[in-house]
């Protein structure tokens, strides 16, 4: 049985650089999905809007002008 540890006990240096990968893929994943969650759960839920409408362009460019929207 081939085993991914090496012979002192170790996992290897490409195993090892594999899993990070993955691993930073997964927790990039992970925020992306956090982050369209809770924009569509403020924007529906707080807002009383249509929380789908949160990921329209046309949503964000509005709220683009307003920040940079001088008085």
């Amino acid at each position: 049985m081939v085993s991914d540890m090496a012979a002192d006990g170790k996992q290897s240096k490409e195993t090892k650089k594999i899993s990070i990968w993955l691993r930073l893929a997964l927790l990039l994943v992970l925020v992306l999905l956090a982050f369209i969650g809770g924009t569509m759960a403020g924007y529906g839920g707080l807002g009383g809007l249509n929380p789908f409408d949160a990921l329209k362009w046309s949503t964000w460019q509005h709220i683009i002008d307003l920040v940079e929207k001088k008085t």
